[in-house]
């Protein structure tokens, strides 16, 4: 004996995988896009902060790793402290010092380091920082 199953009307999008795939794809690209913009504005914040603190090897701030030591730098921080950014937790306090010390290397008042913590604030702290007077 055999059984009939019935078909399914399945909708255009399940019959066809490229659909979904096309728009991952778009939502990934569109993803790399903005975290290339906030990476270039970082960088370029961080590249200004220590052309005006005189801070040597200033391109640092183009590198991905190398922009840690470059803040640590800027900060006048012992370069131990980048192992402390790396420990969960621990790096948000000592992320917090390194932006304050960088508020004070160019005179502006500490708490701008206490910003860093707070979401969305903190992509202004870098630019404040960078291109205040």
């Amino acid at each position: 004996m055999v059984l009939a199953l019935p078909l399914i009307a399945l909708p255009a999008f399940a019959q066809n995988d490229r659909i979904p795939t096309a728009m991952a794809s778009g939502f990934f690209a569109i993803f790399l896009c903005v975290a290339a913009v906030f990476y270039i504005y970082f960088a370029l914040a961080v590249q200004t902060i220590a052309q005006k603190t005189n801070t040597p090897n200033a391109w640092f701030a183009w590198i991905p790793i190398l922009n840690i030591f470059l803040l640590v730098a800027i900060s006048k921080k012992p370069l131990w402290w980048i192992l402390l950014l790396f420990i969960p937790i621990v790096n948000l306090v000592v992320s917090v010092l390194v932006w304050m010390a960088v508020a004070e290397a160019r005179n502006k008042p500490t708490w701008w380091g206490i910003l860093s913590i707070i979401p969305v604030v903190n992509l202004i702290v870098p630019g404040y920082l960078a291109w205040s007077d």
